[in-house]
């Protein structure tokens, strides 16, 4: 699987932590916008509608970092199929010069909206993000 995803994310002065950079937690917060945005963009809307996914791991690396009024391009992609209910979704931010200086590998869990349980991945959900 590799549908791949991207958008552009700026570094405003209420991302910056004491450090002078953007706050590791803006990072996760950058994770979910790609992730949702991606669903929005590739998901049916009846899928839209009856599903909704949660994040039950994160694991980032931390290579770099922007300041305010700089930019990075994410890069989102799904690089397996589900395991059950879950599935691992990738993230690489790069700088201007094409660096990727913040990496992550989270794995998000789907939830059934009507009943609020967590449910097995069906295969018409897995197509959409699927490369032709």
């Amino acid at each position: 699987m590799s549908d791949r995803f991207t958008c552009t994310f700026t570094a405003e002065a209420g991302h910056i932590d004491v450090m002078g950079h953007v706050n590791n937690a803006v990072w996760v917060q950058w994770m979910e916008a790609i992730a949702t945005a991606h669903w929005e963009a590739d998901a049916r809307p009846e899928h839209q509608e009856c599903y909704a996914w949660v994040v039950t791991r994160h694991e980032i690396d931390y290579r770099g970092n922007i300041r305010e009024g700089e930019s990075v391009t994410a890069e989102t992609f799904i690089p397996d199929g589900p395991s059950g209910a879950r599935f691992d979704r990738c993230v690489d931010f790069r700088n201007a010069k094409g660096k990727v200086i913040v990496s992550a590998r989270t794995t998000w869990a789907m939830i059934d909206i009507a009943s609020g349980r967590i449910m097995r991945v069906p295969a018409e959900v897995v197509d959409c993000f699927s490369a032709d």
